[in-house]
């Protein structure tokens, strides 16, 4: 499973009846709602036939565990955005920065302060309009 909005994965049986090792091994990382992932799962024949619904079973159990059992790092989708205006807004600048908690990723305070911010894509509307909303304060064109 790769990229910010899910959008390539694969799953595969390699050899196992369709649809009995992929598909329960891709469900697991819907269920946990992963991305940038890899997960692999090993299966030694031990002499007993598990059928299809115990191969699905036994799959989607070592996905499970592997997650269970994995360091998942939480991270956001962010989007860039930039900032103008002349020293005195300052204040008013960073209150909105604080308030809506944006990162700033750069910033340069002359007489014209340009910042190099950075918001949560869910919350990037209400944020931008804010910052538009407040006379003096541009929003730059990102390249």
């Amino acid at each position: 499973m790769l990229g910010k909005e899910y959008e390539q994965y694969r799953a595969n049986d390699d050899g196992e009846p369709p649809n009995s090792a992929g598909a329960p091994i891709y469900g697991q990382l819907q269920s946990f709602d992963v991305t940038n992932v890899l997960v692999v799962v090993v299966r030694y024949f031990g002499g007993t036939k598990l059928g299809v619904g115990g191969l699905i079973n036994a799959y989607r159990t070592g996905a499970q565990l592997a997650l269970e059992n994995a360091r998942i790092v939480k991270k956001t989708i962010d989007i860039p955005f930039s900032v103008q205006f002349e020293y005195p807004l300052l204040n008013k600048a960073m209150r909105l920065i604080n308030d809506y908690k944006v990162t700033i990723i750069e910033q340069k305070m002359e007489m014209d302060c340009v910042f190099h911010l950075a918001i949560r894509r869910k919350e990037s509307e209400n944020v931008i309009e804010a910052f538009n909303e407040v006379y003096g304060i541009n929003l730059l064109k990102e390249d």
